[in-house]
Protein backbone atom coordinates (compact mmCIF):
# COMPACT_ATOMS: atom_id res chain seq x y z
CA UNK A 1 0.00 0.00 0.00
CA UNK A 2 1.39 3.41 -0.90
CA UNK A 3 1.64 5.77 1.70
CA UNK A 4 1.50 9.44 1.81
CA UNK A 5 0.97 12.25 4.36
CA UNK A 6 2.64 10.86 7.57
CA UNK A 7 1.32 11.61 11.23
CA UNK A 8 2.15 11.21 14.51
CA UNK A 9 -1.81 10.11 15.41
CA UNK A 10 -4.39 9.52 13.40
CA UNK A 11 -8.40 9.71 14.79
CA UNK A 12 -11.14 7.43 12.89
CA UNK A 13 -14.24 9.29 14.13
CA UNK A 14 -14.71 13.15 14.50
CA UNK A 15 -17.95 12.05 17.52
CA UNK A 16 -17.55 13.06 20.82
CA UNK A 17 -15.04 11.06 21.96
CA UNK A 18 -12.64 11.53 18.71
CA UNK A 19 -12.90 15.04 18.73
CA UNK A 20 -11.94 15.38 22.26
CA UNK A 21 -8.97 13.11 21.59
CA UNK A 22 -8.25 14.94 18.83
CA UNK A 23 -7.62 18.37 20.89
CA UNK A 24 -5.67 17.17 23.93
CA UNK A 25 -3.17 15.39 21.32
CA UNK A 26 -2.86 18.40 18.60
CA UNK A 27 -2.30 20.69 22.16
CA UNK A 28 0.61 18.25 22.88
CA UNK A 29 2.39 19.16 19.09
CA UNK A 30 1.26 16.10 17.85
CA UNK A 31 0.32 16.15 13.82
CA UNK A 32 -3.02 15.12 14.41
CA UNK A 33 -5.33 13.65 11.69
CA UNK A 34 -8.88 12.99 12.10
CA UNK A 35 -11.35 11.25 9.94
CA UNK A 36 -15.19 10.40 9.85
CA UNK A 37 -17.24 8.94 6.90
CA UNK A 38 -19.83 11.62 7.92
CA UNK A 39 -20.39 15.18 6.05
CA UNK A 40 -20.35 16.91 9.71
CA UNK A 41 -18.93 16.46 12.65
CA UNK A 42 -20.01 15.27 15.97
CA UNK A 43 -23.97 13.77 14.64
CA UNK A 44 -25.20 12.23 17.66
CA UNK A 45 -24.20 15.51 19.78
CA UNK A 46 -26.16 17.68 17.07
CA UNK A 47 -29.57 15.28 17.80
CA UNK A 48 -28.61 14.73 21.75
CA UNK A 49 -31.38 16.08 24.03
CA UNK A 50 -33.60 16.89 21.72
CA UNK A 51 -31.00 19.16 19.66
CA UNK A 52 -30.15 21.02 23.06
CA UNK A 53 -27.38 18.66 23.97
CA UNK A 54 -27.35 17.30 27.69
CA UNK A 55 -23.50 17.23 27.64
CA UNK A 56 -22.59 15.79 30.85
CA UNK A 57 -24.06 14.90 34.05
CA UNK A 58 -22.84 16.75 37.22
CA UNK A 59 -23.05 12.86 38.88
CA UNK A 60 -21.05 11.33 36.88
CA UNK A 61 -19.54 8.26 39.14
CA UNK A 62 -18.45 4.92 38.30
CA UNK A 63 -21.90 3.45 39.52
CA UNK A 64 -23.61 5.10 36.57
CA UNK A 65 -21.86 2.74 34.07
CA UNK A 66 -22.40 -0.47 33.09
CA UNK A 67 -19.54 -2.66 32.03
CA UNK A 68 -18.02 -7.09 32.61
CA UNK A 69 -15.15 -4.74 34.47
CA UNK A 70 -16.98 -1.86 36.37
CA UNK A 71 -13.32 -1.03 37.68
CA UNK A 72 -12.13 0.21 34.65
CA UNK A 73 -13.89 3.54 34.06
CA UNK A 74 -12.92 4.79 37.12
CA UNK A 75 -9.16 5.90 36.03
CA UNK A 76 -10.80 8.04 33.30
CA UNK A 77 -13.87 9.69 35.34
CA UNK A 78 -11.42 10.66 38.22
CA UNK A 79 -9.06 12.81 35.91
CA UNK A 80 -11.47 14.41 33.43
CA UNK A 81 -14.62 15.16 35.52
CA UNK A 82 -17.86 17.39 34.56
CA UNK A 83 -16.13 20.42 36.34
CA UNK A 84 -13.18 20.23 33.73
CA UNK A 85 -15.60 20.29 31.16
CA UNK A 86 -17.24 22.77 32.05
CA UNK A 87 -14.29 24.82 32.15
CA UNK A 88 -13.95 24.30 28.89
CA UNK A 89 -17.71 25.84 28.46
CA UNK A 90 -16.64 28.62 30.20
CA UNK A 91 -13.86 29.28 27.79
CA UNK A 92 -15.68 29.43 24.79
CA UNK A 93 -18.39 31.94 26.63
CA UNK A 94 -20.94 28.91 26.59
CA UNK A 95 -23.17 28.51 29.34
CA UNK A 96 -25.51 25.66 30.63
CA UNK A 97 -28.91 25.00 33.39
CA UNK A 98 -29.96 22.11 35.28
CA UNK A 99 -32.81 19.93 34.84
CA UNK A 100 -33.29 16.90 36.70
CA UNK A 101 -31.07 14.77 37.67
CA UNK A 102 -28.09 16.46 37.38
CA UNK A 103 -28.38 16.62 34.15
CA UNK A 104 -26.56 19.40 32.34
CA UNK A 105 -27.67 21.44 29.09
CA UNK A 106 -26.44 23.84 26.92
CA UNK A 107 -28.26 27.24 26.57
CA UNK A 108 -26.93 27.67 23.20
CA UNK A 109 -28.12 23.89 22.14
CA UNK A 110 -25.78 20.98 20.42
CA UNK A 111 -24.16 22.70 17.32
CA UNK A 112 -22.29 25.43 19.88
CA UNK A 113 -21.54 22.20 21.82
CA UNK A 114 -19.92 20.70 18.34
CA UNK A 115 -19.01 24.15 17.41
CA UNK A 116 -16.34 24.77 20.31
CA UNK A 117 -15.13 21.04 19.93
CA UNK A 118 -14.08 22.17 16.27
CA UNK A 119 -12.64 25.01 17.23
CA UNK A 120 -10.38 23.33 20.28
CA UNK A 121 -9.48 20.89 17.42
CA UNK A 122 -8.44 24.09 14.81
CA UNK A 123 -6.70 26.19 17.28
CA UNK A 124 -4.71 22.80 18.00
CA UNK A 125 -3.58 22.12 14.63
CA UNK A 126 -5.57 19.06 13.54
CA UNK A 127 -6.74 18.37 10.43
CA UNK A 128 -9.91 17.19 9.89
CA UNK A 129 -11.44 14.85 7.03
CA UNK A 130 -15.13 14.62 6.35
CA UNK A 131 -16.70 11.98 4.17
CA UNK A 132 -13.97 9.75 3.90
CA UNK A 133 -14.26 5.80 4.09
CA UNK A 134 -11.41 4.07 5.95
CA UNK A 135 -11.29 0.77 3.65
CA UNK A 136 -7.93 -1.12 4.75
CA UNK A 137 -5.60 -0.70 8.21
CA UNK A 138 -2.18 -2.09 8.03
CA UNK A 139 0.11 -2.18 11.39
CA UNK A 140 3.78 -2.64 10.84
CA UNK A 141 7.11 -1.10 12.67
CA UNK A 142 6.69 1.87 11.29
CA UNK A 143 3.32 2.03 12.78
CA UNK A 144 -0.44 2.41 10.81
CA UNK A 145 -0.90 2.58 7.44
CA UNK A 146 -4.66 3.64 6.49
CA UNK A 147 -6.28 3.28 3.05
CA UNK A 148 -9.48 5.58 2.67
CA UNK A 149 -11.32 7.33 -0.08
CA UNK A 150 -9.72 10.12 0.34
CA UNK A 151 -6.40 8.64 -0.18
CA UNK A 152 -3.34 6.72 1.66
CA UNK A 153 -2.12 7.89 5.09
CA UNK A 154 0.18 6.88 7.77
CA UNK A 155 0.92 7.38 11.31
CA UNK A 156 2.62 6.30 14.33
CA UNK A 157 -0.35 5.76 16.67
CA UNK A 158 -4.38 5.20 15.76
CA UNK A 159 -7.40 5.84 17.78
CA UNK A 160 -10.61 3.83 17.26
CA UNK A 161 -13.52 6.44 17.86
CA UNK A 162 -16.08 4.90 15.78
CA UNK A 163 -18.89 4.53 18.98
CA UNK A 164 -21.44 1.67 18.48
CA UNK A 165 -24.07 0.71 15.97
CA UNK A 166 -27.11 2.66 17.51
CA UNK A 167 -29.05 4.67 15.44
CA UNK A 168 -27.80 3.04 11.97
CA UNK A 169 -29.58 5.78 9.85
CA UNK A 170 -26.88 8.34 11.21
CA UNK A 171 -24.14 5.79 9.91
CA UNK A 172 -23.44 4.37 12.51
CA UNK A 173 -21.71 0.23 12.49
CA UNK A 174 -19.65 -1.49 14.29
CA UNK A 175 -16.74 -0.48 12.84
CA UNK A 176 -14.69 -0.26 15.97
CA UNK A 177 -15.14 -4.06 16.69
CA UNK A 178 -14.21 -5.12 13.54
CA UNK A 179 -10.83 -3.48 13.99
CA UNK A 180 -10.41 -5.06 17.21
CA UNK A 181 -10.78 -8.83 15.42
CA UNK A 182 -8.83 -7.65 13.18
CA UNK A 183 -5.68 -7.23 15.59
CA UNK A 184 -6.94 -10.15 17.46
CA UNK A 185 -8.71 -8.31 20.58
CA UNK A 186 -11.18 -9.51 22.40
CA UNK A 187 -14.68 -7.67 22.58
CA UNK A 188 -18.13 -8.27 23.95
CA UNK A 189 -20.79 -8.20 20.67
CA UNK A 190 -22.65 -4.84 20.88
CA UNK A 191 -26.57 -4.73 21.80
CA UNK A 192 -29.15 -1.87 21.85
CA UNK A 193 -29.33 -0.19 25.38
CA UNK A 194 -31.23 3.03 26.31
CA UNK A 195 -34.19 2.15 23.94
CA UNK A 196 -37.68 1.65 24.31
CA UNK A 197 -39.55 -1.85 25.17
CA UNK A 198 -41.85 -3.52 22.60
CA UNK A 199 -44.96 -5.83 23.76
CA UNK A 200 -47.01 -8.64 22.16
CA UNK A 201 -49.91 -7.38 19.77
CA UNK A 202 -52.19 -9.71 22.37
CA UNK A 203 -51.01 -7.26 25.28
CA UNK A 204 -51.10 -4.19 22.92
CA UNK A 205 -54.79 -4.62 22.25
CA UNK A 206 -56.02 -5.52 26.00
CA UNK A 207 -53.54 -4.00 28.88
CA UNK A 208 -52.28 -1.11 27.16
CA UNK A 209 -55.39 -0.25 24.43
CA UNK A 210 -55.69 3.79 24.48
CA UNK A 211 -52.91 4.50 26.60
CA UNK A 212 -50.04 5.49 23.72
CA UNK A 213 -48.90 9.01 24.93
CA UNK A 214 -49.98 8.02 28.26
CA UNK A 215 -46.63 9.39 30.95
CA UNK A 216 -46.56 8.73 35.08
CA UNK A 217 -43.54 8.64 37.27
CA UNK A 218 -43.11 5.25 38.11
CA UNK A 219 -39.58 2.99 39.91
CA UNK A 220 -38.80 0.86 37.13
CA UNK A 221 -36.94 -2.24 38.47
CA UNK A 222 -35.39 -4.87 36.77
CA UNK A 223 -31.84 -7.07 37.89
CA UNK A 224 -29.88 -4.37 39.52
CA UNK A 225 -31.42 -1.31 38.13
CA UNK A 226 -33.60 0.74 39.71
CA UNK A 227 -34.60 4.35 39.12
CA UNK A 228 -37.31 6.65 39.48
CA UNK A 229 -38.01 8.66 36.55
CA UNK A 230 -41.19 9.30 34.08
CA UNK A 231 -42.40 5.70 32.02
CA UNK A 232 -44.05 6.50 28.61
CA UNK A 233 -46.87 3.99 26.89
CA UNK A 234 -46.45 4.10 23.14
CA UNK A 235 -48.12 2.12 20.63
CA UNK A 236 -45.75 -0.55 20.64
CA UNK A 237 -44.83 -0.72 24.22
CA UNK A 238 -43.28 1.12 27.34
CA UNK A 239 -40.99 4.23 26.61
CA UNK A 240 -39.96 7.27 29.24
CA UNK A 241 -36.83 7.62 30.91
CA UNK A 242 -37.28 4.83 33.17
CA UNK A 243 -37.53 2.27 30.79
CA UNK A 244 -35.06 3.72 28.83
CA UNK A 245 -32.44 3.28 31.98
CA UNK A 246 -33.77 0.05 32.92
CA UNK A 247 -33.25 -1.63 29.51
CA UNK A 248 -30.19 -2.05 29.98
CA UNK A 249 -29.78 -4.28 33.04
CA UNK A 250 -32.93 -6.00 31.07
CA UNK A 251 -32.53 -9.65 29.17
CA UNK A 252 -34.60 -11.16 27.33
CA UNK A 253 -37.61 -12.93 28.84
CA UNK A 254 -37.10 -11.26 32.19
CA UNK A 255 -39.64 -9.22 34.28
CA UNK A 256 -39.40 -5.44 34.48
CA UNK A 257 -41.46 -4.43 37.67
CA UNK A 258 -43.05 -1.27 37.73
CA UNK A 259 -43.91 0.91 40.81
CA UNK A 260 -46.97 2.85 39.65
CA UNK A 261 -47.42 5.09 43.66
CA UNK A 262 -43.60 5.89 44.14
CA UNK A 263 -42.96 7.21 47.22
CA UNK A 264 -46.24 5.93 48.91
CA UNK A 265 -47.68 2.84 50.84
CA UNK A 266 -50.30 1.72 48.01
CA UNK A 267 -51.88 -0.60 50.89
CA UNK A 268 -52.07 2.06 53.83
CA UNK A 269 -53.06 4.63 50.98
CA UNK A 270 -55.98 2.25 49.95
CA UNK A 271 -57.13 1.54 53.20
CA UNK A 272 -57.51 5.47 54.15
CA UNK A 273 -59.02 6.03 51.06
CA UNK A 274 -61.60 3.39 51.91
CA UNK A 275 -62.07 4.14 55.10
CA UNK A 276 -62.87 7.99 54.24
CA UNK A 277 -64.71 7.55 51.06
CA UNK A 278 -66.42 3.93 51.07
CA UNK A 279 -68.82 5.23 48.24
CA UNK A 280 -65.75 6.31 45.87
CA UNK A 281 -65.11 3.38 43.14
CA UNK A 282 -61.57 2.56 42.63
CA UNK A 283 -61.46 4.01 39.37
CA UNK A 284 -62.20 7.53 40.78
CA UNK A 285 -59.49 7.39 43.52
CA UNK A 286 -56.76 5.96 41.20
CA UNK A 287 -57.33 8.77 38.44
CA UNK A 288 -56.81 11.29 41.47
CA UNK A 289 -52.88 9.62 41.79
CA UNK A 290 -52.66 8.34 37.97
CA UNK A 291 -53.44 9.85 34.71
CA UNK A 292 -57.23 8.87 34.30
CA UNK A 293 -56.72 7.07 31.45
CA UNK A 294 -54.35 4.68 33.12
CA UNK A 295 -56.85 4.31 36.66
CA UNK A 296 -59.87 3.20 33.93
CA UNK A 297 -57.70 0.66 31.77
CA UNK A 298 -56.59 -0.92 35.21
CA UNK A 299 -59.84 -0.69 36.44
CA UNK A 300 -60.98 -2.72 33.21
CA UNK A 301 -58.06 -5.09 32.83
CA UNK A 302 -56.24 -6.16 36.11
CA UNK A 303 -58.83 -4.99 39.07
CA UNK A 304 -62.51 -5.28 39.32
CA UNK A 305 -63.87 -2.03 40.10
CA UNK A 306 -66.29 -1.32 42.20
CA UNK A 307 -66.95 1.23 45.58
CA UNK A 308 -64.33 1.13 47.95
CA UNK A 309 -66.58 -0.30 50.76
CA UNK A 310 -67.32 -3.45 49.16
CA UNK A 311 -63.48 -4.78 49.25
CA UNK A 312 -62.26 -6.91 51.76
CA UNK A 313 -58.72 -6.69 53.15
CA UNK A 314 -57.13 -9.18 50.77
CA UNK A 315 -58.70 -7.82 47.75
CA UNK A 316 -57.21 -4.32 48.70
CA UNK A 317 -53.85 -5.85 49.48
CA UNK A 318 -54.17 -8.01 46.02
CA UNK A 319 -54.56 -4.52 44.49
CA UNK A 320 -51.99 -2.74 46.23
CA UNK A 321 -49.60 -5.28 45.71
CA UNK A 322 -50.05 -4.83 41.88
CA UNK A 323 -49.62 -1.18 41.57
CA UNK A 324 -46.28 -1.40 43.66
CA UNK A 325 -45.00 -4.08 42.17
CA UNK A 326 -46.61 -4.50 38.14
CA UNK A 327 -44.58 -6.88 36.42
CA UNK A 328 -44.47 -7.23 32.74
CA UNK A 329 -42.46 -8.90 30.63
CA UNK A 330 -41.41 -7.25 27.51
CA UNK A 331 -41.25 -9.64 24.30
CA UNK A 332 -38.06 -7.34 23.27
CA UNK A 333 -37.01 -3.65 22.35
CA UNK A 334 -37.03 -1.48 19.36
CA UNK A 335 -33.34 -2.14 18.83
CA UNK A 336 -30.49 -0.35 17.50
CA UNK A 337 -32.79 1.66 15.32
CA UNK A 338 -33.60 3.61 18.39
CA UNK A 339 -31.33 3.17 20.94
CA UNK A 340 -29.41 5.93 22.19
CA UNK A 341 -26.37 3.40 22.93
CA UNK A 342 -25.49 0.07 22.85
CA UNK A 343 -24.04 -2.71 25.64
CA UNK A 344 -20.74 -4.12 24.52
CA UNK A 345 -17.39 -2.68 22.59
CA UNK A 346 -13.82 -3.90 22.89
CA UNK A 347 -13.21 -5.91 26.19
CA UNK A 348 -11.72 -3.37 28.57
CA UNK A 349 -9.24 -7.07 29.93
CA UNK A 350 -7.46 -5.52 26.34
CA UNK A 351 -6.84 -2.09 27.32
CA UNK A 352 -4.91 0.09 29.41
CA UNK A 353 -7.45 2.13 32.05
CA UNK A 354 -4.88 4.56 32.30
CA UNK A 355 -4.56 5.49 28.84
CA UNK A 356 -7.18 3.26 26.38
CA UNK A 357 -4.20 1.68 24.89
CA UNK A 358 -4.36 -2.03 23.95
CA UNK A 359 -2.18 -4.04 25.50
CA UNK A 360 -0.86 -6.34 23.25
CA UNK A 361 -1.29 -3.58 19.69
CA UNK A 362 1.34 -0.46 20.91
CA UNK A 363 0.10 2.69 19.48
CA UNK A 364 -3.29 1.11 19.01
CA UNK A 365 -6.33 3.03 21.17
CA UNK A 366 -10.13 2.62 21.93
CA UNK A 367 -12.41 5.15 23.03
CA UNK A 368 -15.76 6.40 23.37
CA UNK A 369 -18.37 3.77 23.07
CA UNK A 370 -16.30 1.78 21.00
CA UNK A 371 -15.26 0.18 24.57
CA UNK A 372 -17.15 -2.09 27.18
CA UNK A 373 -18.45 1.20 29.31
CA UNK A 374 -22.05 2.48 28.99
CA UNK A 375 -23.81 4.77 31.25
CA UNK A 376 -26.89 5.38 32.67
CA UNK A 377 -29.48 8.00 30.37
CA UNK A 378 -28.76 11.95 31.48
CA UNK A 379 -25.61 12.88 29.92
CA UNK A 380 -23.33 9.88 31.34
CA UNK A 381 -22.49 8.36 27.90
CA UNK A 382 -21.22 11.93 26.68
CA UNK A 383 -18.80 12.55 30.28
CA UNK A 384 -17.00 8.69 29.57
CA UNK A 385 -16.51 10.33 25.54
CA UNK A 386 -15.04 13.38 27.33
CA UNK A 387 -13.30 11.14 29.86
CA UNK A 388 -11.70 8.10 27.71
CA UNK A 389 -10.77 10.60 24.57
CA UNK A 390 -9.35 13.24 26.74
CA UNK A 391 -6.97 10.48 28.81
CA UNK A 392 -5.95 8.51 24.95
CA UNK A 393 -5.33 12.41 24.38
CA UNK A 394 -2.66 12.50 26.42
CA UNK A 395 -0.50 9.46 25.43
CA UNK A 396 -1.69 8.73 21.57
Amino acid sequence: MQTTDPYDTIIIGAGAAGLMCAAETGKRGRRTLLLDKADKIGKKILISGGGRCNFTNLHANPNAYLSQNPHFCKSALARYTPQDFLALMRKHQLSWHEKTLGQLFCDQKAPAVAAMLQQECRQAGVVLRLATDVTAIRHDTAGYHLQTSQGNCSGAALVIATGGPSIPRMGATDFGLRIAKQFGLKSIPFSPALVPFTFPQTELDSLFAGLSGVSTEVVASCGAGCFREHLLFTHRGLSGPAMLQISSFWRKGEVVEINLLPGRDAQEWLHAMQQQRPKAELKTVLAEVLPNRLAQRLCETLFPNRPLGQYGDKQLQSIAQQLQAWELVPSGTEGMRTAEVSLGGVDTRELSSKTMEARKVPGLYFIGETVDVTGWLGGYNFQWAWASGWCAGQYA
